[in-house]
């Protein structure tokens, strides 16, 4: 799982991101590119075009929901079925998908950007019984990010 939160979750509204953090999308782009990225429609309808180099799958209950070069299913058993064995993937989004994802996976890589915003989608709560945070790196705000953010890598307990 892959995502950028904000200090309470928030991830985004009226399906946009909240900020803009160049470095965040270097860091996405680098963890997800050759793998597969497993999301929602209104998160796939966000980007202007599928990213590079990424095999996109798209849950949708929208029967008639056929965007050329991605992969439909739906619903979330029906995509991690659809990533080959030991190849690795990603969940990046939205909310609804996120919550339902949690229990799946066993990493999350977090970009926990440190302030507030006005938000209607947010990232589920990292409960930490169940995770152990295991690297950060600090970035604090400069000339091309408006906030302070830390990346923040988590694994599953047991």
């Amino acid at each position: 799982m892959i995502a950028a939160a904000g200090k309470n979750n928030e991830l985004g509204k009226d399906n946009d991101l909240l900020w803009h953090l160049p470095d965040d999308f270097k860091r996405f782009k680098q963890l997800t590119t050759n793998h597969f990225i497993i999301m929602g429609r209104k998160t796939f309808e966000s980007f202007p075009k599928p990213l590079p180099n990424r095999t996109h799958i798209v849950i949708t209950r929208q029967a008639n929901y056929h965007p050329d070069g991605v992969i439909i299913v739906g619903d979330l058993s029906e995509a991690l079925k659809k990533v080959p064995q030991n190849e690795d993937s990603f969940i990046i989004g939205g909310g609804e998908i996120y919550v339902l994802a949690l229990p799946f996976v066993d990493k999350i890589e977090l970009t926990r950007v440190h302030a507030d915003f006005t938000a209607d989608t947010f990232f589920p709560e990292i409960e930490s019984p169940h995770w152990q945070l295991v690297a950060e790196e600090y970035h604090p705000k400069d000339e091309k990010h408006d906030y302070d953010f830390t990346f923040e890598t988590y694994v599953r307990k047991g």
